[in-house]
């Protein structure tokens, strides 16, 4: 028998090789299945898929004309070009599309919320709806749902009313929204008025109820009502611009009706909160932290219907917001999961997701959302993360693995690192200065059934505690 020299290197201890490195492994496994219910059919009158993707294509036909436009173009800069005789985008394109530049700026406004085109620094490429536009009615459908979900920003809010005031009647219009798809048919303005004072009430009253529980402030009578009848029209209007309602002017007083689209639209929100308010963790009164433990037993197929209903139910300001602070927590799975409900975000989340690439902890789930946002395979996204960036979130999961999971999966998640051997992978775990470094090693030391593996382990979790090389 034989042994090892004192200066033979690790590596060639076969057993100390990790396997093909392969995708990084989620932390979450499902450790329960749910029987899915049969999908649910639309409300009688609604019209086919095929029918309704005809009528989005409709809604979006200039804006895939400028997406177009923008793609031969070769990627088109949205920064005007210097320089004598320079021809600004806009200009260029509503002289080869014969459209006004406000048609231009709209279509491109409504392109970008539709994720037909992606936005890299100052140059704009097709997204991948757009290749899909013609044949796949799925991704217009979704297409559409996204620039709905974002109506806010498609129609400026008056001017001179407080940014907090708009924001509660963009709370408040899936209310508004209910009462349309409820009523089948044309509803007074007056009476969507009304609705709206009620639900501002309302959430005032809940906001005062949580930051000042011992008395809430008298807010006057008034208050109710100044400035609604302004921002209803806004909502309205944008909610038009759209292609979710339709406003008649009427003999008497305006009335408003949603369109086909819109009816589709509220009913599949208004289902996918009926799923989450079915779940057994009634995730759609949760907070976004304990939504996501609740999501953390369920596969992915379920996982995405509980986030999509518990997004339904909120701002999408908010709600993204509440996700990437629960990101920035201490648990490493919430972190996962959080990014993984932020994918069912889409292109709203775009511009936060973007700025957290800028915090070490979420780099690297930020650096793989964009990826994916922007096409890349999933298998393949984690080609865009530094050797250093993989190692931190190769720790990152295994913290979460640790905590929440079993040893064999701990054991298993070895064989994701992107290091060929043991000894390469605990020189730059080392290395990496993750706060959960010396846990997580201690724990698949614990697991690892292979001694002399479980030794170097143990050996390299000792040093990171101690300090040592």
């Amino acid at each position: 028998m034989t042994s090892r020299k004192p200066d033979e290197p690790l590596a060639r201890n076969s057993r100390l090789r990790l396997v093909r490195p392969r995708s990084l492994a989620t932390a979450r496994r499902a450790v329960t299945t749910r029987r899915t219910r049969p999908a649910p059919r639309p409300p009688e009158g609604t019209p086919p898929r095929a029918e309704l993707a005809r009528q989005a294509r409709h809604v979006l036909a200039d804006a895939v004309r400028i997406a177009r436009w923008a793609a031969v173009e070769g990627g088109a800069r949205t920064a005007p070009r210097t320089g004598p005789g320079a021809v600004p985008p806009q200009e260029r394109a509503a002289a080869a599309l014969d459209l006004t530049p406000g048609q231009v700026r709209a279509g491109w406004d409504r392109a970008r919320l539709a994720g037909l085109v992606e936005l890299h620094g100052d140059t704009a490429r097709p997204g991948w709806r757009l290749h899909a536009w013609d044949r796949d009615d799925s991704a217009v459908l979704r297409g559409w749902v996204a620039l709905f979900d974002a109506w806010s920003l498609v129609h400026p809010a008056p001017e001179g009313v407080a940014p907090g005031a708009v924001a509660e009647v963009v709370e408040a219009v899936p209310q508004v929204l209910s009462l349309l798809q409820l009523s089948q048919g044309p509803v007074p303005v007056p009476a969507l008025l009304d609705l709206l004072g009620q639900r501002v009430e309302e959430l005032r009253g809940e906001r005062c109820e949580v930051h000042v529980p011992e008395r809430a402030p008298e807010v006057p009578a008034e208050a109710g009502t100044a400035g609604l009848p302004a921002l209803l029209d806004w909502a309205l209007e944008g909610l038009a611009a759209v292609g979710a309602l339709t406003l008649d002017p009427g003999a008497d007083e305006r009335h408003a009706t949603l369109t086909p689209l819109g009816n589709w639209a509220v009913w599949v929100k208004l289902e996918q909160i009926c799923v989450a308010a079915q779940s057994p963790a009634g995730n759609i009164e949760q907070s976004a932290e304990d939504m996501l433990r609740g999501c953390a037993r369920l596969t992915p197929g379920p996982a995405r219907d509980e986030y999509r209903a518990w997004l339904a139910a909120r701002t999408l300001s908010s709600a993204v917001a509440e996700l990437l602070a629960v990101a920035r927590g201490e648990d490493a799975l919430l972190r996962g999961l959080a990014f993984e409900a932020l994918r069912v975000v889409g292109a709203p989340a775009e511009a936060e997701v973007r700025a957290t690439v800028a915090e070490p902890p979420l780099r690297p789930y930020a650096l793989l959302w964009l990826a994916e946002y922007e096409g890349a395979d999933p298998d393949d996204a984690q080609e865009v993360l530094t050797r250093e960036e993989a190692t931190w979130l190769w720790v990152d999961t295994a913290a979460a693995v640790a905590d929440h999971g079993e040893s064999a999966l701990l054991v298993r998640h070895l064989d994701s690192a992107v290091q060929g051997t043991v000894p390469a992978l605990l020189d730059e775990v080392r290395a990496v200065g993750h706060p959960r470094t010396v846990q997580v090693l201690v724990a698949l030391a614990a697991a690892h059934p292979d001694p002399a593996l479980a030794k170097a382990v143990r050996r390299a979790a000792f040093q990171v505690h101690t300090g040592g090389a």
